[in-house]
């Protein structure tokens, strides 16, 4: 056989092989555990890094500068009906420090009440508008900011482009696809995750609605913190943040107001139009990857990033917020036949997913909150017109609530 012939023979067996692999038969497995870690720095973050709403209550003086938070999300979903009432739990290392084990307690499902208006709960007819600032740089690109009118939106006029990229979000275990769902924290046990807690070890889930679950980690553990600060250049605002070990990539957003003004202003360090809360979680690498081609998200080489002068002008009151993306570890008992013809029934599968976050005062915002929240100082007076307790902020953080409200009742977020 000549060696044209040799490569033919072996590129058809190749091919033979991968026809073979896409055809075996798979039956999903019975259980499914995801770990969603997050280490949060700046501002508190709760699970993660803050949604609109915490923003919101963060504006106004609902929380302090602090150091870096570990957290941990457990999921776990069953097709298994549990042998009477549900009871699960993870083993843990002794390295987390949390005690033997974590219980994973299955939510009561209440449903909401819809409002006769159709419109969920809590919602206000929004006011003022939407600015859309992007990408890193001093001056704000061509074509900014866009602008998004909440009254004519409310209204059913949506802007055309308003959403310009899809990203592919990850659908782990949940109550509506799980016959038997668990999870932590919950009422019996929401403990903090200690600063110095690590994953490193052997874990186990068992419970009477799941398969015993066995896996172990020993190169994943969570990611360093995010040290990010802010300095200004000229009319701009400059971030920079360390290089954080294992991050597949970073994105950052920021959002604002002006006091005196019922605008929302928002800005992205992708180099395109982004809106939304799809950037701000957990990713896996491989999106990721593709999103840092469409250069979207930030390669893990990039340190620093300029908030344009337009933005901060707009918005001289703001909050950023900032992702270090983070590997994953992915477990499937029992592993995968060699032999092609046989079915491969999977019992479980385990995800273990990493990211690190933080969150932090830009213009204005940054220089009142030392003066109202250093260590040992009485709480500033609140500014005229602002509501009991709060920091004493001007009134910039209720045009941003005003926009929180009218951005989670018209998307649904």
């Amino acid at each position: 056989m000549n060696r044209f012939a040799f490569r033919i023979a072996v590129l058809c067996a190749a091919c033979s092989f991968s026809a073979a692999q896409a055809q075996q038969k798979i039956t999903p497995p019975v259980a499914t555990y995801w770990v969603s870690a997050d280490t949060a720095s700046g501002l508190p973050m709760g699970g993660g890094a803050p949604s609109m709403m915490d923003l919101g209550r963060m504006m106004l003086g609902g929380g302090d500068a602090g150091g870096a938070a570990r957290s941990l999300l457990l999921e776990l979903g069953s097709q298994r009906a549990a042998g009477g009432t549900p009871a699960a739990a993870h083993e843990i290392p002794p390295g987390l420090r949390m005690g033997a084990s974590l219980p994973l307690e299955s939510p009561q499902r209440v449903r909401a009440e819809p409002r006769e208006d159709g419109q969920p709960e809590q919602f206000e007819r929004p006011r003022g508008r939407l600015l859309i600032f992007w990408g890193c740089g001093e001056q704000a690109g061509p074509g900014q900011p866009f602008i998004v009118d909440f009254a004519r939106l409310a209204q059913g006029e949506w802007p055309q482009g308003l959403f310009s990229r899809r990203v592919n979000l990850q659908r782990g275990p949940s109550p509506a696809r799980s016959k038997t769902y668990g999870e932590w924290p919950n009422a019996r046990d929401s403990q903090r995750v200690p600063s110095d807690a690590s994953l490193r070890g052997d874990h186990a889930v068992r419970g009477n609605y799941t398969p015993d679950i066995r896996f172990s980690l020993d190169r994943h553990d969570f990611m360093d913190a995010v040290a990010l600060s802010s300095a200004r250049a000229g009319a701009a605002t400059r971030l920079s943040w360390n290089a954080v070990a294992g991050a597949t990539g970073y994105y950052a957003s920021a959002m604002g107001g002006r006091d005196g003004s019922e605008d929302v202003v928002f800005w992205s360090s992708s180099t395109s139009r982004e809106f939304g809360e799809q950037l701000m979680t957990w990713l896996p690498p491989a999106e990721v990857t593709r999103l840092i081609k469409e250069r979207v998200v930030m390669a893990p080489a990039t340190t620093e990033c300029a908030v344009p002068a337009q933005f901060v002008a707009a918005a001289p009151m703001s909050f950023v917020r900032f992702i270090a993306y983070g590997d994953e570890a992915n477990f499937v008992h029992p592993p995968r036949p060699k032999d092609p013809a046989a079915v491969w029934n999977q019992e479980w599968a385990v995800k273990v997913r990493f990211k690190s976050t933080a969150s932090a005062m830009l213009g204005e915002a940054a220089q009142a909150a030392p003066r109202s929240r250093s260590r040992g100082a009485e709480p500033a007076a609140p500014a005229e017109g602002a509501p009991a307790g709060g920091s004493g902020l001007p009134s910039p953080a209720d045009a941003v609530q005003e926009g929180i409200k009218a951005l989670r009742g018209i998307f649904g977020r």
